[in-house]
């Protein structure tokens, strides 16, 4: 029987990878190139693509080399390789496995990203007091992502099966390659112009080219200008865009933005029942404490004897009324006694007399002012006379009446003969009358005592 001369899958691939195995030149590569992808497994494992510009070309890391790593290594880092080539045989295709990794920079998505981020942040784009709170139950969802995909089946099943009385739109956009981010600025734009409450924006993991039209600034500015509280959900987890730091909230992945839009029915019912729960626990132990109580009451000595409730309030009724008419009787007979008391003093004090008294005191006050005014005034004319006798005596009238004159040179009256020179005119003012006289000698004093 002839050979079959057809190989199987596996054994082709093995073939292959014999091949691959036994070059030298791919024993020990040295590479250069960007990262891209970048998935860190929960065993260690790293699981990236590296490219350049021209290729790219998957690789892995395993736990034992990625233990002896300094850094993190993220998408968009520029890093130099060493390791060796191989086929994969699962997947049937060759890819890097890296024995040592160092960083050589940042690759120009990277670069881009920062630039853009540093740039929104430094305006304050991302600032907390743009961020908008999610309503608590809100009546209709809009999401923004493909049409078709694992991101929007995830989002609608999710919306549904927690929430089923919010209304889903949903507006099919690109998300991905040329005409993108044209397409989710206008689907942001567009669902503004409707009643939604929330708006979901997000698509599935990619590497960072697929998610790259969430960190364009068109997009960014479309976020912030949102009027309806918007949740980020791009990628998987490890997946960070512009569009996480501009959304009022940000999710892991689109199926935990559902459940961030809208509240759980099931824990919803649950705290119902809970609270329902607690109010008939304390509504039975409050109805049965009164119940206690309405029995205490029934079976106390005051409901088994009402009128001896009342009872002492009818006598401090009675007694308090004897005590008001007691008090009455004695008030009216004090205010009769002071309104004598007081009659009397009105009369005592009547105006009528104080009148005719006060006339007596003006006029005993009257003559007193009589007399002091003759006293005064003859004081005053004693003194006149007193005056006039003393004027009299230094009148120069007098003097005159004794032989003597006055004289006078021109209107003045002479003191001294120094005042006088030969030939002059005086006027001499006697007792009766005026005489006029010339000087013709001048006998001095002075010079007789010389």
């Amino acid at each position: 029987m002839a050979t079959d001369p057809y190989l199987s899958v596996a054994a082709l691939t093995k073939y292959i990878k014999k091949k691959f195995d036994a070059d030298p030149h791919l024993r020990d590569v040295y590479v250069k190139g960007e990262l891209s992808n970048v998935k860190i497994h929960t065993s260690g494992h790293i699981y990236f693509t590296l490219k350049d510009q021209k290729a790219r070309m998957p690789a892995v890391m395993f736990s034992a080399r990625a233990k002896s790593m300094k850094f993190r290594p993220e998408s968009g880092m520029t890093v130099l390789i060493r390791g060796d080539i191989s086929v994969y045989e699962a997947s049937g295709q060759y890819q890097l496995y890296a024995q040592s990794m160092q960083p050589d920079g940042i690759g120009d998505y990277y670069l881009a990203f920062e630039q853009l981020k540093e740039k929104l942040n430094k305006e304050g784009v991302f600032n907390a007091d743009h961020k908008q709170p999610l309503p608590r139950f809100p009546e209709k969802v809009a999401v923004i992502t493909a049409q078709t995909g694992a991101a929007v089946r995830d989002i609608i099943t999710t919306l549904k099966r927690r929430y089923p009385l919010a209304q889903i739109v949903l507006f099919p956009t690109l998300v991905q390659g040329q005409g993108a981010v044209q397409s989710i600025v206008q689907s942001i734009q567009q669902a503004n112009r409707t009643d939604s409450d929330v708006l979901i924006v997000g698509r599935g993991g990619g590497s960072i080219e697929d998610l790259w039209a969430f960190n364009e600034e068109a997009v960014a500015r479309a976020i912030h200008d949102s009027k309806i509280p918007i949740i980020s959900a791009v990628g998987h987890e490890t997946d960070t865009t512009i569009a996480d730091f501009v959304a009022d909230l940000r999710a892991a992945t689109p199926t935990a933005a559902a459940e961030l839009a809208v509240p759980s029915r099931i824990e919803l019912l649950e705290r119902v029942m809970g609270q329902r729960q607690i109010m008939f626990r304390h509504m039975t132990n409050d109805l049965e404490q009164r119940r206690i109580r309405l029995t205490q009451l029934q079976n106390s000595y005051p409901m088994a004897y009402p009128d001896r409730l009342y009872r002492p309030f009818i006598e401090r009724i009675e007694r308090a009324a004897d005590a008001l008419q007691r008090e009455t009787v004695l008030t009216v007979r004090r205010s009769g006694d002071r309104l004598t008391m007081l009659s009397r003093q009105l009369d005592n004090r009547n105006p009528s007399d104080r009148i005719r008294q006060a006339e007596r005191d003006l006029a005993i006050l009257g003559d007193r002012l009589d007399q002091r005014i003759a006293n005064v005034f003859n004081q005053r004319e004693q003194q006149l006379k007193s005056a006039i006798r003393t004027l009299d005596a230094l009148s120069p009238l007098k003097i005159m009446d004794r032989g003597y004159a006055i004289p006078f040179k021109h209107g003045e009256v002479v003191k001294s003969v120094d005042q006088l020179e030969l030939g002059d005119q005086l006027s001499l003012s006697l007792k009766d009358g005026e005489v006029k006289t010339v000087i013709e000698a001048i006998d001095s004093k002075e010079k007789e005592r010389d």
